[in-house]
């Protein structure tokens, strides 16, 4: 049975011809290959384009000889990098995109062909040719594209499954499958998965020997030193912290002596390689971005809890967290907001009151305040959880999640509460 990616598969559809190198992006093992080579291919097939039209090339898998159809090829390797010779390429592909008709070029880790920037952008001045490729986090990142294809290059960035995904695969009980998901998260291999233990042991070896190797493979960091803070990092999720507070953890808790531009350093080269994302703060009423403290979430929540050996699973930081990546899954940019107030103290005293708003999600002209709430149990609660709606000033909805199952309803503030897992399941739940 097939894992239906169809929102990624649709942004690539509505790409086609736009004249600019479709970069697949994510995560290792987040199904970047499958979607391209096979997903998009059989697309492409439905759409009547010939077989020789498309030409499916997987770098990875090139060896001193290689065998694609019916045709050899003898490619040669750079000593230090063993990347794949582009005039050999070449001279391989070109008579394959002589006749007439638009050719699709997908090519799999597009870092391992020798100067593939100026291979890629020639195909650019050629207006029967279209281009998609992927690239491996330790050599190929996000924040390379723009410099390396000149402007040219349009991400599509390719997640771990989203709860619906991860559910449209498994069905069952709604409740059994997201406490399944919330703690071995949603790489596509877990969820082919069936037991525990897999998944488990899986996860462990991924983040350790697959994305952490990235990072030392790419930045030649101390080893231990980065763990340890990838170890605070994933103990933290969802709450403010900051290069110096994690430093000063370590060096009090571990007996360290780690600073914070290293930190800061270490957070960055995890960002790049797609593990966390750091979400800035954002002042409703002063518009405009606070610099620290901020908030760091996992692109997957199965790698964050391997991280920790599955030893701190807090349903409040997890649910947290899973409602940030189906934001980003949607396609929203997302921050954390603040709104500070004049308020009376007990004594009648006037101060300056700064509260927090889990997420503000915008998209072109529209635009969501959402707390992430795991339990209301009393009016109290509620009146926390909403403090800060009431102090925004602006008329965009103001939503509530929680864990329990619950349908969407407002109350009498005109506030929308939902269930987390009627929130993940229905793409248009912010627009009821």
């Amino acid at each position: 049975m097939e894992i239906k990616r169809d929102v990624y598969l649709e942004r690539l559809i509505v790409r086609k011809h736009n004249g600019f190198i479709k970069v697949i992006t994510g995560i290792r093992r987040s199904g970047k290959s499958y979607l391209l080579n096979t997903m998009f291919y059989n697309h492409l097939l439905s759409e009547n384009v010939a077989d020789d039209h498309i030409i499916r090339f997987a770098f990875d898998t090139a060896e001193d000889l290689i065998k694609i159809g019916e045709d050899p090829i003898i490619f040669e390797y750079k000593k230090d990098d063993r990347k794949v010779d582009p005039t050999k390429f070449l001279e391989w592909l070109l008579p394959k995109i002589s006749a007439d008709g638009m050719y699709y070029l997908l090519l799999d880790e597009v870092q391992k062909l020798g100067a593939f920037e100026s291979v890629l952008n020639g195909f650019l001045r050629k207006n029967n040719v279209d281009v998609y490729v992927t690239g491996s986090n330790s050599k190929f990142l996000s924040k390379d594209i723009l410099t390396e294809f000149e402007g040219r290059g349009d991400e599509i960035h390719v997640m771990p499954l989203s709860f619906s995904e991860y559910y449209a695969f498994k069905q069952g009980d709604k409740s059994e499958v997201y406490d399944d998901y919330s703690v071995f998260g949603g790489l596509p291999a877990v969820a082919l998965m069936s037991t525990e233990e897999q998944k488990t042991n899986y996860l462990i070896t991924q983040i350790k020997n697959v994305y952490m190797r990235d990072i030392f493979l790419r930045h030649s960091v101390n080893d231990a030193s980065l763990s340890e803070v990838m170890d605070v990092i994933a103990s933290g999720i969802s709450t403010l912290t900051n290069p110096r507070n994690i430093a000063n953890t370590l060096n009090t808790v571990h007996g360290t002596n780690v600073c914070d531009a290293t930190v800061d350093r270490y957070i960055e080269y995890a960002e790049e390689a797609y593990i966390i994302s750091k979400v800035k703060r954002y002042n409703v009423k002063g518009r405009k971005y606070i610099g620290t403290p901020y908030k760091i979430y996992f692109e997957d929540i199965g790698l964050r809890n391997a991280r920790l050996s599955f030893r701190q699973i807090e349903g409040t930081h997890i649910m947290e967290n899973i409602i940030y990546n189906e934001l980003k899954y949607r396609g929203y940019q997302v921050d954390v907001g603040t709104v500070e107030s004049r308020e009376k103290d007990s004594r009648g005293k006037d101060i300056r009151v700064q509260r927090e708003i889990d997420f503000i999600a915008s998209l072109g002209n529209k635009k969501y305040y959402i707390q992430s709430a795991f339990d209301i149990p009393s009016r109290e609660k509620y009146e926390q959880e909403t403090k800060s709606f009431e102090k925004v000033g602006d008329s965009f909805k103001k939503i509530i999640i929680v864990e329990k199952s619950m349908k969407p309803r407002y109350d009498e503030n005109g506030y929308l509460t939902m269930g987390i897992k009627e929130f993940l399941l229905d793409i248009n739940s912010l627009l009821i």
